[in-house]
């Protein structure tokens, strides 16, 4: 598997696990326990989880699927905006820490940008620091312009943005990736396949069939052969998260890459959306 590399060097495996919309049935919990589990054992060490998912629930879940493997993890959670001011960021940081039943998260982000300003959020996410609460910090969902006002609010640290992008979201290549690693700030892909609706993109689905691989796979290879992208699927069951690793084994030729950006090329600059 390929990896990616962090601001402060250090390196990640550059396909992960989301967690979102996991632990909203008691029914699936333990197949979802499993799956990331098996992600883990795949070499799938980076999960993504928020405060947001679930209202903790998936925080919990995570808990739960790493006991006994924290050391083997790298471990992502974000605040929401209202809680990422000086006063109750803190106390967000250490209830996420008390569902996922850990000392430290990895990386903290900021979910998406709210009315908190951001030289606040900054010099928070540094206290965290300090305090050992947290490794590194970063954000989410935040444009071109948002990054550039982080910046120069302080926010040099940034270590990440994740975003929405996947072959039918492009937008971003044209000025927010480009811009992110120029700054070497790698991008954390959500939603790698458009919660589940490329998978019925027909000229998708015939590109997949002559590489040999399936839709999922051929969107998260497109992915992955993007420089500093780490996208974070979401996999409910342990045949879903082998089929994701084995994208991590796809490499896609030339012509591949062509047809995909003759049906998924973006032809004008938009504002990065979010789901």
């Amino acid at each position: 598997m390929n990896d990616i590399q962090l601001p402060d060097g250090t390196t990640l495996p550059a396909l992960g696990q989301g967690t979102w919309m996991m632990a909203e049935k008691a029914s699936r919990r333990a197949d979802e326990i499993a799956a990331l589990r098996t992600g883990i054992d795949l070499g799938l060490r980076v999960i993504d989880t928020a405060e947001m998912y679930g209202d903790g629930a998936a925080e919990e879940l995570v808990g739960e699927a790493i006991e006994g493997r924290r050391d083997e993890v790298f471990l992502v959670s974000k605040a929401y905006p209202q809680n990422a001011s000086a006063s109750r960021l803190p106390r967000a940081c250490e209830a996420s820490l008390r569902r996922l039943g850990t000392d430290r998260l990895d990386l903290y982000l900021l979910h998406w940008r709210g009315s908190v300003p951001l030289a606040e959020t900054v010099e928070a996410m540094e206290a965290l620091v300090k305090d050992g609460k947290i490794l590194r910090w970063g954000v989410s969902n935040l444009d071109m312009d948002d990054m550039e006002e982080l910046i120069a609010s302080g926010g040099k640290s940034c270590a990440t943005d994740q975003i929405l992008y996947n072959l039918t979201r492009r937008g971003p290549e044209l000025d927010l990736i480009p811009w992110l690693r120029q700054r070497r700030i790698p991008v954390m892909a959500y939603s790698p396949v458009e919660q589940g609706r490329l998978l019925r993109h027909s000229e998708l689905a015939a590109i997949a069939a002559e590489a040999e691989a399936t839709p999922a796979q051929l969107a998260l290879a497109w992915l992955l052969a993007q420089p500093g992208v780490l996208p974070i699927p979401k996999a409910s069951t342990i045949a879903h998260v082998r089929e994701n690793r084995a994208a991590a084994d796809l490499t896609l030729g030339q012509d591949v890459l062509r047809q995909l950006d003759d049906v998924f090329r973006p032809r004008q600059p938009q504002a990065l959306e979010m789901l």
